[in-house]
C-alpha cells in the first residue's frame, strides 16, 4: 500500500484510459465470491468463474470497507449513492446529498475533450450513483435508443444526423443571439436567470459542435436500438453494447452502468429464481436463499463477462480495448442480510493506467474502499491526492 501523498501515488499512465463503473446491488455471498489463494496464484470462486476467459485482465480486491455507507440499518439509497462518493450524506435517508463522485471528478479533468464528458446508464430506473456535487445527482438513462441519440444525434444515417445537428446548431445560434438582445433590457435579477439559461444553451451548443466535428470520422454506425427491450437480459446486454460503442467511437472516456437498482423487486426466472431480489437478499443465513442469491450474482457477472469479451474483440494498436481501460465492478454492500458495507465484492477489469491484472489482492480487513477509487483515478490521470477516507493506494495493483 502506498501512502496517498507520496510522489509514486500520483504517478499516472501517459495515455488516458477509459473508465467504467458497473454497480450491482445487495453485495455478494462471501464464500461464493472470495477467490482461493492470493496474488497471481489464485482460483476464481464460483461467482467469479465466468471471468476466467479474461483472467489476465482481472484484479480482484477483497477486504474493503466503505464507512460512508454505514448506519444502523442503512437504507439502500445510502449505499448506492456513497459507492463512488465515499462521503456520508449527512443524515439524509434517501436524499442525494453526497459529494462529488469519483467518475465526475474524472469527467471534469479528463472528459472535457469528448462530446460527452461522461455517460450514465441503467437497466432498471430509479436512484443514482454519480454526483457532480452535493444535491447534484446525474440521472440514469435506461432507454438504449435515447442513449444512442445522445451520442450520435437522431437519424438513421450519418448524413441525416449531420443535417439535423446543423439545424440544431443554427437554432442554438439564434437562441443565443436573441437572449443577448433580451438581456440588455432586463433587471439584475432577471439577467441572472437568463445567464443560467444561456450557460445551459452553451453547454448543448458545445456538445452539438463536438458531435458535428466527429460525425464524418465515425464511419458507418450500427442502427439505433429499437427502444427498451422487454427481455431484461437483452436490455442489460444492449446497454453494455452502448457503453462499448461510446468507448469505441470516442464519444466519451467515462461511463457507468447500474445493472439493477437497490431494493429491487425483480425476479430472475432465467436462473430459476422466482422470488423477488430484495426480500431474497435478507437471507437470514438460510442456505436455500443463499444458493438462489448466488445464482443471481453469477448471472450478473456473466453479463459483465460477455461485455469483457466484447472489449477484447476491439483491437487497439498491438492489444485490445481492455489494455486501455479500467472498469470497476462491484457493490457497496457486503452481507446484504446485515446491510453492512464491509468485505465488499470488488474487481477491476483492464490494464489501463498500468494495472497488472491476473491477481487477487487480499487487502487487510476494513481497508477503505476509497483507496481503490483513488488508485483508479490516479492511474487514469486524474490529479487528486485525497478522496473520501482514503489512507493510500494499491501500488501492487
Amino acid at each position: 500500500m502506498i501512502p496517498a501523498h507520496t510522489a509514486l501515488a500520483n504517478t499516472a499512465a501517459a495515455v488516458k484510459p477509459r473508465l467504467g463503473f458497473i454497480y450491482i446491488p445487495h453485495g455478494a455471498i462471501e464464500r461464493f465470491w472470495v477467490p482461493q489463494g492470493k496474488g497471481k496464484d489464485f482460483q476464481f470462486s464460483r461467482i467469479l468463474k465466468p471471468m476466467e476467459g479474461v483472467r489476465d485482465y482481472v484484479t480482484v480486491v477483497t477486504g474493503l470497507r466503505n464507512k460512508s455507507g454505514e448506519r444502523q440499518n442503512p437504507p439502500h439509497g445510502i449505499t448506492e449513492q456513497t459507492w463512488l462518493t465515499c462521503q456520508d450524506p449527512q443524515g439524509s435517508t434517501w436524499g442525494p446529498e453526497a459529494g462529488i463522485s469519483i467518475d465526475q471528478m474524472a469527467a471534469k479533468q479528463i472528459g472535457q475533450d469528448t462530446p460527452l464528458s461522461s455517460l450514465e446508464l441503467c437497466a432498471e430506473p430509479g436512484g443514482a450513483t454519480s454526483y457532480r456535487g452535493p444535491n447534484q445527482s446525474l440521472p440514469l438513462e435506461g432507454n438504449p435508443r435515447k442513449v444512442f441519440y445522445s451520442m450520435f444525434g437522431p437519424g438513421d444515417s450519418n448524413t441525416d444526423r449531420v443535417a439535423r445537428l446543423k439545424a440544431t446548431d443554427s437554432l442554438l445560434d439564434y437562441v443565443l443571439e436573441s437572449s443577448r438582445s433580451l438581456n440588455r433590457q432586463l433587471g439584475a435579477a432577471d439577467r441572472a436567470l437568463v445567464s443560467d439559461y444561456l450557460e445551459s444553451v452553451r453547454e448543448v451548443e458545445g456538445r452539438v459542435q463536438k458531435l458535428m466535428a466527429k460525425a464524418d470520422s465515425l464511419g458507418e454506425l450500427p442502427d439505433a436500438p429499437r427502444g427498451t427491450p422487454d427481455d431484461f437480459t437483452e436490455l442489460v446486454d444492449v446497454q453494455f453494447e452502448m457503453m462499448l460503442l461510446a468507448f469505441q467511437t470516442g464519444q466519451t472516456r467515462i461511463a457507468s452502468l447500474r445493472m439493477i437498482k437497490e431494493a429491487s423487486m425483480r425476479t430472475f426466472p432465467t436462473v430459476n429464481v422466482d422470488e423477488a431480489f430484495h426480500p431474497l437478499s435478507h437471507h437470514g443465513e438460510d442456505p436455500d436463499k443463499q444458493e438462489k442469491l448466488a445464482r443471481v450474482q453469477t448471472y450478473q457477472i456473466e453479463r459483465f463477462a460477455r461485455f469483457a469479451k466484447r472489449m477484447t474483440s476491439v483491437k487497439e494498436g498491438d492489444g485490445n480495448m481492455l489494455d486501455n481501460s479500467i472498469i470497476l465492478y462491484g457493490s457497496n454492500l457486503g452481507n446484504s442480510d446485515l446491510h453492512n458495507c464491509s468485505q465488499l465484492p470488488e474487481l477491476v477489469l483492464g490494464k489501463g493506467g498500468g494495472f497488472k491484472g491476473g491477481q487477487h489482492i487480499a487487502a487487510p480487513k476494513d481497508t477503505p474502499h476509497a483507496n481503490l477509487l483513488l488508485t483508479i483515478a490516479q492511474r487514469a490521470g486524474v490529479k487528486v491526492e485525497k478522496f473520501g477516507d482514503a489512507t493510500g493506494t494499491f501500488g501492487e495493483a
